[in-house]
């Protein structure tokens, strides 16, 4: 048993599942694909797809690719963001040998040193503060690898580092062999000229200075550099006799290296608890509710003793306390996910089985509306296409050049919420405006038929801090005529078609007016600020040379852009 190498970032797990394993799993019968399939849903996971390694090569690369691959078969399964535990095949099998009632729901506690000892220690000095402050280890007795379980631990220990661990940048995690060192072990920070070792599978030792020289071009280890580079001090962890167990979070020494033939594992995490758990299992949180609570909100009404064995099967250990109907619930360490009452609630669900409860009319009756602003919004939609507009749906993230330098505004004075990572350099802040979208739509369509005429309704983020989040949506209306002529005339037609269907009458008090402005984004002289009811709304004019030929524009273009929350 072992997972495919090719395991990807979106918890998509791809199982060797072999006859031998059903066998394993139900001592009973081979299941056909069709009740494994049920069988996933009934645990809460969805068998995503049954394929193959040459299949998947084919359909990716082609058949020519594909000749010579596996054709063992694949069963690609959905596994729940918040389900660690289910991560290797491992804990999978366990799972739904539980939940079949085949195995008992396993339970952890930490023990004693066999030999009466002392239980090893890890010392975190003070200068681990300004890098990655916090550590926590556990260790691992009387362990048995095989070659396949080997290679389901390290496995599982690089898939928590993607997903828990968010690419090793909030978790680090190092595995030893603890017959080759000694404790108690000392975590510090040092500067990278200061650290030399010689790290796993190297032949001499380097500092850490040359250690990112090195790994610079190795295409797995690259990719952690950042995480320390730029930093003072780098951790280290040493035992008593100054042997170099890691570097984290980017590699780990040689001398300790864990083989076939260890007997105990010591388990270093920096930063988390959660995934030192999933790794050792060492302690165990319980969690008291009743029946009822339970019955009511799944809506069903079975015995505390029938709900707790449905726990049970959920690998919950759980029996019923003997107070009425309170139910006792052991929640192990693998379950990190389970963090209040309606947690467990889902699993007695799921255990129960959402299609044998019986469907019934809920108690209280509401009556469903739409908002009015989602409403205005879709009766502006629908006549703005009416009048020759065609709607375009645009990102609601966007580069600071795209609001900012390209529209001739400095970032500082936009009110824009920034992203702290962005993956990508289009995708950095939220948009304060919709026009950048609609010039984008334009730029990729500008091969077809004059005159392109684009309209959008949607919301802009702004920074406001007299929210509680310190932002807030506001709803927005703009839209583009780009022709052979500016076309101002089109635009401002269209300002007042939308005031016609809004039943705001041109008046500078009571309805609405323009009036001459100076907008960077507008050509001077050509733009007009928006006034309804004595307020700003907004701006319409012919867009600056600058701003059409910075979206990769040749033509003129018009705009108008206006807040429509005022009119609700």
């Amino acid at each position: 048993m072992h997972l495919w190498k090719s395991w990807r970032d979106n918890f998509m797990l791809y199982f060797f599942i072999l006859n031998f394993i059903f066998k394993y799993i139900f001592s009973i019968h081979i299941l056909a694909d069709e009740e494994f399939d049920e069988l996933c849903f009934e645990f809460g996971l969805e068998l995503d797809e049954i394929t193959s390694e040459k299949d998947i090569i084919s359909r990716e690369q082609g058949d020519e690719k594909a000749e010579g691959a596996s054709d063992v078969v694949l069963y690609k399964i959905d596994v729940p963001a918040n389900r660690y535990d289910l991560l290797c095949l491992e804990g999978l099998v366990r799972g739904l040998q539980v939940f079949k009632e085949k195995l008992e729901a396993p339970r952890y506690k930490r023990v004693s040193p066999a030999d009466g000892g002392e239980p090893q220690r890890l010392v975190i000095t003070d200068e681990t503060a300004s890098v990655r402050p916090h550590a926590v280890a556990a260790v691992l007795h009387d362990v048995t690898f095989t070659q396949e379980r080997y290679e389901s631990f390290i496995e599982l220990q690089e898939k928590l580092h993607q997903n828990i661990c968010r690419k090793r940048t909030l978790v680090a995690i190092g595995t030893h062999d603890l017959d080759t060192i000694s404790g108690p072990f000392t975590y510090t920070a040092k500067p990278p000229g200061d650290i030399r070792f010689k790290p796993l599978n190297q032949s001499k030792e380097y500092t850490a200075t040359e250690l990112m020289s090195l790994y610079k071009t190795d295409g797995h280890l690259r990719h952690y550099l950042h995480i320390i580079e730029n930093e003072p001090l780098y951790p280290i962890i040493y035992d008593s006799n100054g042997i170099v167990l890691s570097m984290p979070p980017i590699i780990n020494g040689d001398n300790c290296s864990m083989l076939l033939n260890l007997k105990s594992v010591f388990c270093v995490c920096l930063q988390a608890k959660t995934t030192l758990d999933m790794v050792v299992t060492m302690f165990i949180s319980t969690e008291t509710l009743s029946g009822d609570f339970i019955n009511k909100r799944v809506g069903i009404n079975e015995s505390a003793e029938s709900i707790a064995q449905l726990l049970t099967r959920m690998c919950l250990r759980s029996e019923v306390s003997g107070e009425g109907d309170l139910i006792q619930v052991e929640i192990p360490p693998t379950r990190a996910d389970v963090i209040h009452a309606c947690d467990i609630m889902e699993d007695a669900a799921i255990a129960y089985g959402f299609n044998n409860i019986v469907r019934s009319t809920p108690r209280t009756y509401t009556v469903a509306n739409q908002l009015p602003l989602n409403k205005l919004t879709e009766l502006l939609r629908q006549d703005l296409a009416a009048a020759g507009f065609t709607e375009a749906l645009t990102f609601a993230l966007c580069s600071e050049e795209d609001i900012a330098d390209k529209l001739r505004k400095n970032i500082a004075e936009t009110r824009a919420v920034h992203i702290s990572n962005p993956k990508t350099a289009e995708f950095q802040v939220a948009r304060t405006c919709l026009l950048p979208g609609l010039l984008k739509t334009l730029a990729a369509n500008r091969k077809m038929p004059l005159p392109l005429k684009l309209f959008e309704i949607s919301d802009v983020v702004l920074k406001d801090e007299t929210k509680d989040v310190g932002a807030r949506n506001n709803r927005r209306l703009c839209a583009v005529y780009y022709n052979k002529s500016p076309g101002f005339e089109v635009i401002h037609g269209l300002l007042d078609r939308v005031m016609q269907l809004l039943d705001v009458k041109p008046d500078r008090n009571q309805g609405y007016h323009i009036q001459a402005a100076e907008d960077s984004t507008f050509f001077p002289g050509r733009c007009a600020e928006i006034f309804s009811c004595g307020k700003s709304i907004g701006h319409l004019g012919v867009l600056h040379p600058d701003v059409i030929s910075r979206f990769e524009l040749t033509m003129p273009c018009s705009a108008i852009d206006i807040d429509i929350e005022p009119f609700l």
